[in-house]
């Protein structure tokens, strides 16, 4: 089903732009990370693919830890990343535990990109954003031995892909998918990056003590670096980016999904509205700052969360709710305790510049904009446009063709267009209260884990 999508967006894109196929010069992919999507040697997928999201592998993941209990530090110590149950390591041991027969089938395992590249080119392969998380060695921005083996799957490495640099390409569209796509057979197919890397790179977002957040369906606050960054330990993620940077991050695993569930439970009359983002902002626009004393803690995955710390059993809920407290408080609730986690990561974060470039859905809107600044003392910079990792894997097969010395400067080149937000010293006061009431609710909440 992703392939056949795949081949629909390329479609319709050609279509929109305009441009006769004959224009265009590269393809550049990304999608999200890690999981896994299993091909026979004919590039044939022989299981529904695998993503992130996926928690199949818990149980293997307890029983790891139940022999070691500092597994999850040693993990952590090589990939600078708090393990999840979907990466990719721990989802190929349980295949391999539970599906005995799949694996006999299967020539290669891949991420959600990679299976679009071989779709497209009939090459495996896979870059270094993904092959330092699966967990792998962000020092080294590649795979490791050593994790491979601690998940038991050294007779079972082969099936991982080689890994080539991000701005390269090493391979081209081959003629089935060529007459799929409408696409000129021959064009070349970057090895491109996932979905944080791209992002970061298309939003200009690259250059060393930079931060970067993303205010989409998961909501993320991160700092590049020019080394792996591995403090505070045993909590966030890191991800080697193109150009040897490092984007040291904390994740509030729930962003714009807080907002959207949100509207469907509290509001099903504005829901199938167009204009309903508008409709709800107007309504919380005249509710003062703190809700009414009303909180939200935003913790809707069912993974629970990964910062400030791990806690895998964090629920969202509203503390402080009366019955004054009606739909317009409950919305500015949930918009505030969204922004109030995402100061909890920039604090853990310890980022001490000026600025933040804000990407993502939740970047669309002014007013939740205005309250990121006010609530992270920052200037947020909203870039021009949407769908940055879109734009970053095309900056990287564009580098690739030789558009651009290296990747740095092409993400330079897209950085200078935006809208600003500067804090508002009027309301620091007001928002501290709330932060304060926020964590108090907060800690009280994680103590009982």
């Amino acid at each position: 089903m992703c392939w056949t999508a795949a081949i629909e967006v390329v479609r319709d894109a050609l279509q929109s732009s305009g441009l006769k196929p004959r224009q265009i010069g590269g393809i550049g992919i990304s999608a999200a990370m890690v999981g896994a999507w299993l091909v026979d040697s004919a590039g044939k997928a022989v299981r529904p693919g695998i993503n992130w999201e996926d928690s199949r592998s818990q149980a293997i993941i307890d029983q790891m830890t139940a022999a070691d209990q500092d597994v999850g530090s040693r993990i952590f110590q090589s990939s600078g990343s708090v393990l999840q149950q979907g990466c990719t390591l721990p989802v190929l041991a349980w295949l391999v535990e539970n599906e005995p027969e799949t694996i006999a089938l299967t020539a290669c395992v891949l991420s959600y990109k990679d299976f679009i590249r071989m779709k497209l080119t009939g090459f495996a392969a896979t870059d270094r954003s993904e092959a330092s998380v699966i967990p792998g060695s962000a020092r080294e921005r590649q795979r490791s031995a050593a994790m491979i083996s601690l998940f038991g799957l050294e007779q079972h490495a082969h099936l991982l892909p080689p890994v080539f640099d991000s701005e390269t390409v090493q391979s081209y569209l081959g003629a089935e998918a060529a007459a799929l796509t409408g696409l000129p057979a021959g064009l070349p197919v970057g090895i491109g990056a996932g979905d944080v890397a791209a992002t970061v790179i298309g939003a200009g977002g690259l250059d060393a003590n930079r931060a970067t957040a993303v205010l989409g369906t998961t909501c993320m606050v991160g700092v590049c670096h020019e080394q792996p960054v591995f403090t505070p330990p045993d909590v966030g993620l890191l991800f080697s980016l193109p150009g040897d940077v490092w984007y040291r991050s904390m994740v509030n695993v729930a962003g714009t999904l807080n907002l959207d569930w949100a509207i469907g439970a509290l509001a099903p009359d504005l829901a199938v509205k167009p204009d309903r983002y508008q409709q709800i902002t107007a309504m919380v626009e005249d509710v003062p700052i703190g809700a009414r004393e009303l909180t939200y803690l935003p913790y809707l995955s069912e993974s629970g969360i990964i910062a400030p710390v791990v806690s895998r059993d964090a629920r969202a809920q509203f503390a402080g709710l009366t019955s004054r407290h009606g739909r317009p408080e409950l919305f500015r609730a949930v918009f505030e305790g969204v922004t109030l986690a995402m100061r909890d990561l920039l604090d853990v974060l310890a980022f001490s510049g000026s600025e933040i470039v804000l990407t993502g859905g939740g970047s669309q809107n002014p007013f939740w904009s205005q309250m990121i600044a006010d609530i992270l003392q920052r200037e947020v910079v909203v870039p021009h446009g949407s769908q940055f990792g879109a734009r970053g894997a095309a900056l990287l097969v564009a580098t690739a063709l030789g558009h651009f010395p290296d990747i740095r400067m092409a993400s330079r080149a897209v950085a200078g267009d935006a809208k600003r937000y500067r804090s508002n010293p009027a309301t620091r006061s007001e928002y501290e209260t709330a932060l304060q009431r926020y964590r108090g609710h907060r800690d009280r909440l994680l103590s009982n884990f």
